[in-house]
Order: structure tokens, then sequence, then C-alpha cells
């Protein structure tokens, strides 16, 4: 029953961030991510706009070198960091320098970007559209892999000359794994880290969250009500209730992961990922009529991101908790079996047991127990 309600109140909380489409405060929009959280830790910084093909405006920031390195960058390997849903890039930043991954990466001699999906305080605009119409946010995980992935993975080879490596917690490990699927972005890659990995949903299922999911779109607010007077559960706790018992989290992270989510995302979104759940396959986004279906894929069902299509030379570095009611352990233990006949010298998978969903992003252990092993793979290829 835990699982479910977390599953539960997750669904609830990203309906409520999936009907927002009016700019907030949220993020520390005066200054960007650079201002705020980058150089005031003494690392240099710069904020970069990428258009992608279908005309939304991302924001990108770059961490060019450590703290007390130098600021050249020609010969430092890129690596672009892509954070979750409800998330941006200030994921990466919630922990102090020796224990923030971006940080960490810096003054490891990495060339360290940091990615913002439509939608988020970073990525508000597009060529023609604002937030404020709705065919600004007519988008689900598809167009962030097909769009969104391939506009930053190609500024970031353009602008360094260099194959990069990748780093992507939750939603930004469904992306490139469904685009690597297809055999885009390899050609750029050197390395993929898949933190918290999200293919399958479908250790999600049960009849409380299938409930759930079919229920939230008329009655956001009722819901959000009802787990707000759960015994125990507050709204002050939905970290916990959302992600599961992380292990290691520090008060200060959390005080600053509360300034700078949720962030916004689209309802088309939220349906595709409970689609996801509710199926317990990876598709493209249903849009349940046949014949609408006809209409965008030349057949009646949604196309299949087959994983085992993942061409089997991709380095591939897999970190997984025992804790995790997101990224579940039978459900990535089948996307292993997907990658069954992956180069063995490729692919790396490692599960700490006491780890949830958060605690890949700001547990005070994490720079020993996962950031570690991801440098030293990455020194690999």
């Amino acid at each position: 029953m835990a699982n479910s309600f977390s599953i539960f109140l997750f669904v609830a909380l990203l309906c409520v961030s999936a009907a927002r489409t009016k700019p907030q405060s949220i993020g520390n929009v005066d200054g960007g991510i650079c201002k705020s959280l980058v150089e005031t830790q003494g690392y240099p910084c710069q904020e970069h706009k990428v258009t992608t093909e279908d005309g939304y405006i991302l924001g990108l920031q770059r961490i060019p070198a450590g703290k007390s390195a130098g600021n050249e960058t020609a010969t430092k390997l890129p690596v672009l960091l892509h954070h979750g849903i409800l998330m941006d890039a200030s994921a990466w930043l919630l922990n102090s320098p020796d224990k923030a991954l971006a940080f960490i990466l810096a003054d490891n001699g990495f060339d360290v970007w940091l990615a913002n999906s439509r939608g988020t305080v970073s990525s508000r605009g597009h060529k023609t559209l604002t937030p404020l119409y709705p065919a600004y946010w007519d988008w689900s995980w598809d167009q962030l892999a097909a769009y969104d992935l391939p506009a930053l993975f190609a500024y970031v080879n353009n602008q360094t000359g260099q194959k990069l490596h990748y780093v992507g917690h939750s939603l930004g490990t469904l992306t490139p794994l469904a685009a690597f699927s297809q055999g885009k972005l390899v050609n750029m890659l050197r390395s993929a880290a898949l933190l918290a990995p999200i293919a399958y949903l479908g250790q999600m299922r049960s009849p409380f969250a299938r409930t759930a999911v079919d229920a939230f779109l008329a009655q956001v607010q009722q819901i959000l009500q009802y787990i707000c007077a759960r015994p125990g559960s507050g709204c002050s706790n939905y970290l916990t209730a959302t992600t599961g018992p992380n292990c290691c989290l520090g008060s200060s992270s959390i005080n600053l992961f509360l300034q700078h989510t949720p962030q916004s995302t689209s309802t088309k979104n939220a349906m595709h990922l409970f689609q996801m759940v509710t199926k317990g396959n990876i598709a493209m986004y249903d849009y349940v009529f046949p014949a609408i279906n006809i209409q965008h894929y030349n057949q009646p069902t949604p196309p299949v991101y087959n994983m085992e299509n993942i061409p089997k030379d991709v380095p591939l570095f897999l970190s997984y908790g025992g804790r995790d009611p997101l990224s579940n352990v039978l459900d990535v233990k089948y996307l292993l079996d997907n990658l069954r006949d992956h180069d063995k010298d490729k692919l790396v998978a490692q599960y700490t047991a006491e780890y949830a969903h958060m605690d890949f992003l700001m547990a005070e252990s994490a720079n020993q127990v996962v950031y570690a092993p991801l440098l030293d793979f990455f020194k690999l290829h």
C-alpha cells in the first residue's frame, strides 16, 4: 500500500504542476540559475539558449571550469546533465560543491552543461507561442526525445567540437533511452549515465494507482485535499511520500529543493506517463481512438520504443535503488533483461539497496556511492 500511495500522491502533484501555464517565480528567475546557484559558489557560468526544430527556446547553463581551474575548455570533455520531471537544472546544484554532481564534474575537468526541459522557468520561450496558449503545452516526452535532446546534443557538440557524455535522472533517462532505441544521438555520444532510470513503469500498477490515474483530471483539488488530510502524510512531507524513503538527504538540500520545485510540465506529458503505468510498456503517446492514432502514426496503435534496438556498443551506466517507488527494481531489471545482449564491457548496472529516487541527486553520500563510480566509467570512455 505504501508504494501505491506514493504513486497516488505523485499523480496529484504532477497534475497540479501540469495545469500551470502562467509564469512562476519558482526557480529564481531574476538573474537565472547561473547567478543564483552557480556563481554564488565561486564557479564560472554562462547562460545559453537553444531553439528546437519545433520552435521551443530552451535555457542551457554552462559551467566551463572548476572553481580553481582556468576557463580554458578546448581540451575538456563536455557532459550534458538532464533533470527529471517537475524539476529543472537546479536539480544538480542542490548540495554543497563537494557533493553536487555538476560541481564535482567541473572540478574533475569536465565542461558541464545543464539542460532545462521545455515548460520550466528557464525554458519558457517559443518562436511563435507563449505559455498562455494551449498549443504551447501540446507535447509529451515523445517531443522531449524527438526535439529537445537532439537540439541540446547538437548545440553542445557544435560549441565544443566534441562528442559528449550524458547524465540523466528519472525522466531524463527515459527520453535518451527512447532516442537511442531509434538510433538517434549516438553519433554525438561518448557514454550515458542513467540515475534512477525509468523505462518500464509496469510495477507501479495496482488497483489503487489505476483509480488515481482515472480520477485525477476531474478531481485534482479533491485529491490534494484528501492527501493533505491523511495522518502522517501531510503536504509538507510530499518529497518522501512521492519519491520514497530517501536515506541520506540533508535539511539544507531539501529546503533548496522546495524552493525550485515543482516546475511545470504539460498535462499531455503527465497522461503519457500514466499510460506507461497502466499499460506497462514504452510506446508513443496514445490518442486512444484508432483513427486519430492512424493520423499521427499511420497505424491504429502507438509505435513502441524497443529497448533491444539500442546499439549494443553504446556505453551505459545504470544506477538504481532498492527503496525507489518510481524507478522500481523489477522494472529496472526488466530493462536490463532487454539489454542482455549489450556489449558486456559497455554496460554497468549499480544497485544501492538503501537509496530511493532523490538520493541519486541529493544524498550526502552520493558523491562516494554513485558519482565516484560514474566518474570512473566516464574516464573509461
